[in-house]
């Protein structure tokens, strides 16, 4: 048991209801998330403990509940952690990001940081040849950079600033960016390890100022901000052009996002907030990685009996996820 209430133990396993299948898991990442749930703030708040972690498990399925083809046991499969309603306006027009009704693995049910665990048949994907512990690290990041890219409608030549590029997220959206064809600056408090070639760099100091480390002429046309901290987004949206748009993919830092609305409105610019990834954003994240044109960096891995250790390192300063092989 870790000192935040965090314990490995047996519980019995889970059957998959109508519509569901049974994973037996391989690999299932940490993520801010899981912080959240075990404090109680934020998204977080929504879980009813004890709760098993875990919103992105990977494994092979072992038995399947009723109406689902039986083909599919032994299948390599991964989970997209949230979850539509499937009835809403929003289902209906292929935008299950925007679901209002979504649930969580490892929020609003059981997730996978666990031998087994049952998921809707809907929000799993096939790892086409994809390793456990990459699809894990991709089924998230790499759908939700793909949906903040799309909500800015990015196009070729575009000058595109990503914030928090250290990250994951930053780092996914940084080979992301390039694909595209945009022309990327990557924003980090230090600097960021095996940076994409062509990727401009900007190093903001431990202070995160970006305002003081860029050029009195630089201006973006769009701003990725993956960093999570609403004082960087502010500075970031003060360098964009004309018709300028920023799309932040976290804000899980602080809260105090300050605009100067004038300039907002006259300079015709968007600000935008992605959470989640539709179906489609996941098929393709998960293809880009296969082709190796996204990579999403794995700083470290641990057992499951090693939980605590896990969330050290996540806590700690690294670049890539940190993965638990269950």
């Amino acid at each position: 048991m870790t000192d935040d209430g965090v314990r490995v133990r047996d519980v019995a396993e889970p059957t998959p209801a109508a519509g569901e299948v049974l994973l037996r898991v391989q690999t299932v990442g940490v993520n801010q998330l899981d912080l959240n749930v075990i404090a109680g703030s934020g998204p977080g708040a929504a879980a009813r403990l004890p709760r098993i972690l875990g919103i992105d498990p990977a494994g092979i399925v072992a038995a399947v509940g009723p109406g689902i083809d039986a083909d599919l046991i032994g299948s390599e499969v991964v989970a997209k952690p949230n979850i539509p309603c499937g009835h809403c306006r929003w289902c209906g027009e292929h935008r299950e990001s925007e679901c209002p009704a979504q649930e969580v693995l490892g929020v609003h049910r059981d997730g996978g940081a666990c031998e087994s665990v049952a998921v809707p048949l809907s929000v799993v994907f096939p790892r086409h040849g994809l390793p456990a512990a990459t699809a894990t690290a991709a089924v998230h990041s790499v759908p939700i950079v793909l949906n903040a890219f799309d909500a800015a409608d990015v196009r070729v030549g575009e000058r595109v600033l990503v914030t928090g590029a250290g990250g994951v997220l930053g780092r996914v959206a940084l080979d992301v960016g390039r694909h595209l064809g945009a022309s990327v600056t990557a924003a980090s408090r230090h600097p960021v390890p095996g940076l994409p070639p062509g990727v401009r760099e900007i190093v903001t100091g431990a202070e995160a100022n970006l305002a003081g480390a860029v050029a009195p002429s630089d201006r973006f046309d769009v701003v990725i901000d993956t960093s999570g901290s609403a004082a960087l987004l502010t500075q970031a949206v003060a360098l964009l052009d004309w018709c300028g748009r920023a799309v932040f993919c976290a804000a899980s830092v602080d809260a105090g996002l300050h605009l100067d609305a004038r300039s907002f409105y006259l300079r015709r610019h968007r600000l935008i907030g992605v959470a989640s990834a539709t179906f489609d954003q996941v098929t393709r994240g998960l293809e880009l990685v296969r082709q190796g044109v996204v990579q999403v960096p794995i700083a470290h891995r641990f057992p499951l009996t090693d939980v605590d250790a896990a969330y050290a390192a996540f806590a700690a300063p690294r670049h890539g996820k940190v993965i638990i092989d269950v």
